[in-house]
């Protein structure tokens, strides 16, 4: 059985956690406690030398980096669940491209935000509302330009010249994020778009999304109190451009 190395509230876990669900792969969690150190231990950083989460152990082969796992799994199990990434040249360069928009134009500037108002609070530090502030001026525009995307297709990848018509991991790897960012008091700035909120809405309610994250946190009962370092361990800008 795969191995998911990482914890039930860390984002990059939920996206691996995610994708295990929409394509029937059968994982077992193994909490990763950072509040105790267990990413420094020697065990850990063998397989993952950053220090960071999640990696996988699939009957033997490590893996790190959640896009990277996320891509391994899609191609290893293709015709389980939905496709998540197309084949068709042009149609993978699309997805491409919106998977680059999602890191440059969405992550980069959601998850320092719920890092100062979610995660800070947590560490018992004073969110830096002027950052905040800066943050979500630089944003806005970014979600204009979504909003103009999806107000002429259903998901970014497009709806043309795909072997899919369907949603992809460039779509759903906005959710671990995105979810903490409107949850934390930022609704208005995704409702506030027709065509992003419709997308919105339709992602966060994806059936695997929802399943994976009752797993996750059915896993991590009576193990360890979960840890909120997060951020800080599991990196919350992730500026990785592929």
């Amino acid at each position: 059985m795969l191995k998911l190395y990482g914890f039930s509230s860390s984002v990059y876990t939920r996206l691996v956690a995610l994708v295990c669900k929409e394509k029937n792969i059968p994982y077992e969690l193994i909490d990763v406690n950072l509040a105790k150190g267990d990413h420094k231990q020697p065990a850990f950083t063998a397989n993952q030398p950053f220090a960071e989460v999640p990696y996988i152990d699939d009957e033997g082969f490590i893996l790190y980096e959640s896009r990277a796992i996320a891509r391994y799994l899609i191609k290893k199990y293709p015709n389980r669940g939905a496709p998540l990434i197309p084949t068709d040249p042009k149609a993978e360069a699309l997805f491409e491209q919106a998977a680059s928009i999602e890191v440059s134009n969405f992550t980069a500037f959601i998850a320092p935000i719920v890092a100062e108002k979610l995660f800070n609070p947590r560490l018992g530090l004073e969110p830096n509302e002027e950052r905040v502030k800066e943050l979500l001026a630089s944003l806005q525009p970014k979600l204009d330009a979504y909003d103009l995307i999806l107000s002429k297709q259903k998901y970014l990848t497009g709806d043309h010249l795909s072997d899919i018509q369907s949603v992809t991991l460039a779509d759903l790897a906005h959710l671990p994020y995105g979810t903490f960012f409107y949850e934390v008091g930022f609704a208005e700035v995704f409702d506030s778009r027709p065509n992003f909120s419709r997308w919105w809405k339709d992602i966060s309610n994806w059936p695997a999304w929802l399943a994976s994250q009752g797993c996750l946190m059915s896993s991590s009962q009576g193990k360890q109190e979960l840890c909120y370092l997060c951020y800080v361990e599991d990196r919350a800008v992730d500026l990785e451009q592929n």
